[in-house]
This record gives structure tokens, sequence and C-alpha cells, in this order.
């Protein structure tokens, strides 16, 4: 029963919130242009600022552990190149390929992720998926691009100023990066008694809150616009591709994720297992797809009506994938 409790403690506060967007927008209280506006606020603000904050607040640089880091972009990169196998195979639309290849290997990370491994490992995990998202987000975006690009062959291949581009100018990338430098700008401010003689936190506090503030908007807002998001249409001609989609993101993805630790755990001893590992696995590779792959699959002209249904199917069956992931773990002892 306490490992029930955990699960639907962890899971239910993002599920309430999806369903509060959801029911917002059908009875009209919401519209469509909040809604744009409320999520261009939350990708171009808040969640960059979220970012920067969790990566600031680490103790110090020493906090940061490449074991997990180096496992979590070679889950990553295993999954692109498994996926783009198994879209060559069985996806028989080139303009769809790259929709469902990008569905496999990119999570939504930074909007389910953050708040998930909160509710699971608390400020431990927070920080685990803010360094995370400092090498992982790059990772997707160049993936999802190269993804995106490789089936259309009018393009004449792929475009490394493109790709080069897509990267500096995206916002998540931008807080992460802001985040990082100021972490390691406070690294050589001076300490005495083992405290740092000045921190934006203890010497301009007013600063630091009103950026918390900002920080603290970002994960119930977006998933209130998710929810608001949510839309139900026929799945009759996209069948396939969903179902592949919603497999590879939701079962095989975590699955590869915690054989991959399972793996170095069992075989390399000097790696030591932490349970906020598991809660920002679980973020990372259970998440249901990114949000924004929707809108870069219009812009690169891929099938957008395809990739819009894998966010909500993704989205969907998230909540029961995750609650098992949880239930499981914990029944292991690994939460």
């Amino acid at each position: 029963m306490s490992t029930l409790w955990f699960a639907i403690n962890a899971i239910m506060p993002i599920v309430l919130l999806i369903v509060l967007g959801y029911f917002l927008m059908r009875i009209h209280f919401l519209e469509e242009k909040f809604l744009k506006m409320a999520n261009r606020f939350v990708f171009f603000i808040a969640l960059p600022v979220l970012l920067a904050k969790n990566i600031y607040d680490i103790d110090s640089i020493e906090q940061i552990e490449f074991g997990i880091v180096l496992i979590s972009l070679l889950g990553i990169f295993l999954l692109f190149l498994i996926g783009l196998l198994v879209v060559i195979w069985v996806v028989p639309r080139d303009d769809r390929k790259g929709v469902v290849l990008q569905c496999i290997f990119r999570s939504n990370f930074a909007i389910i992720g953050l708040p998930l491994a909160t509710s699971l490992g608390g400020n431990g995990a927070a920080a685990l998926v803010s360094i995370l998202a400092a090498f992982t987000i790059p990772l997707f975006n160049i993936l999802s691009v190269v993804s995106l690009t490789m089936f259309k062959k009018e393009q004449g291949g792929l475009s490394f100023k493109k790709v080069v581009h897509d990267i500096i100018k995206n916002p998540l990338i931008i807080g992460v990066a802001v985040g990082s430098v100021l972490l390691i700008l406070r690294e050589f401010i001076p300490m005495v008694d083992g405290v740092r003689v000045f921190t934006i936190k203890t010497n301009l506090p007013f600063v630091y809150q009103a950026v918390k503030y900002v920080a603290d908007i970002a994960s119930p807002l977006a998933l209130i616009v998710l929810g608001g998001q949510f839309k139900f249409k026929a799945l009759s001609s996209m069948m396939k591709e969903v179902s592949i989609g919603v497999f590879g993101r939701l079962i095989f993805a975590p699955a590869l994720g915690f054989g991959l630790i399972y793996l170095v755990d069992t075989f390399i001893p000097a790696f030591v297992m932490k349970p906020s590992y598991f809660a920002g696995t679980i973020a990372l590779f259970a998440s249901p797809v990114a949000i924004s792959s929707a809108v870069m699959a219009s812009e690169m002209k891929a099938d957008e009506s395809l990739a819009a249904q894998l966010v909500v199917w993704t989205s969907l069956f998230s909540v029961f994938s995750i609650f098992g992931i949880i239930v499981l773990l914990r029944s292991l002892g690994l939460l």
C-alpha cells in the first residue's frame, strides 16, 4: 500500500494539472490565443529561467556526476540508432519517418521530466535533472534536426549551418548555458570559513527571489497548457505510426535506459548507484515526447498532424506507464 501511495503522490499532481487545463479549455474558460501565448512564455522565458536557476543552485561543480551523464547520452544515441532502423523498415512515408524517430528518442524532459523528478527524488533529483539537461537538450535538438532532415531528398542532405543555428537559438539551451556560466563564475569567488563571500542568493536575495517566482511558474503553467492543447482526433490513417511511437517512447526507451544502468552497475564496480539516478532516468527516458517536436515538425515540412497525435497519446498513456515504473522501482527499493 505504501508503494502504491508513493506512486500516486508522485504522478497525480502532474495528472491533475493536465486535467485542469483540458477541463478549462472544454468549458471555454481558456482560449486558443491564451494557450499559444502561455506556451510561448513558458518556452522562451519560464523554462529557461527554471533550468538556469536549478543549475545555479548546485552547491558545487564537483556535484556533477559524469557517470550518469555519459549513460544518459549513450542511451539517447542508442535510441536514435535503433529508432532509425525501425522507421526505415516499417514506416513507409518519408514525411512520417523522421516524426516517429523523433518520438522514440526525444522526451518531454523539460516540462514533464523536471516536476516528475522533483516529485520522486526532491531537490537532489531536480539538481541531477538540471545537470542532465545541460548535456541532453543540445543532443536532443541536434538529433531532431537530423531526423527531420535526413528523409527529405529534395534538400540534398543535412545542413550543418542549420543544425548549429537551431541549437544556438534554442531558449532551453540558452537557459542551461546561462546557469552553467553563473555556476562556473561562482566557483572562482573566494570563500571565508567555508562560505563564499558573495552569491546572488545571499547578497542579492530580491533578485534571486524574483527569479524563483518566474521559475516556479514554469512547470504548473506548462502542464495546464498541455492539458488545454489535448485534442482527440481520428487515428485511422496513422494508427500504425502512432502505435510505434507510443511503444518506442513509453516502453522501449525506459527499458533501454534502466537496462544500461543495470549493466553499468553490474560490471563497473566504481559506479555507485543512487536513488536520484532512477528518478532522473524516469524523467529522461519515460516522459512522453516533447511538445516542441510538433512545432519543429511543422517548421521542417514533416507530418505535423502525426507529430501532434504523438504528443497527445504519449502524454496520455505515460500516466499509466510512469505509474507502473514507479510502482516497480519502489517495490524493488530503488526509489
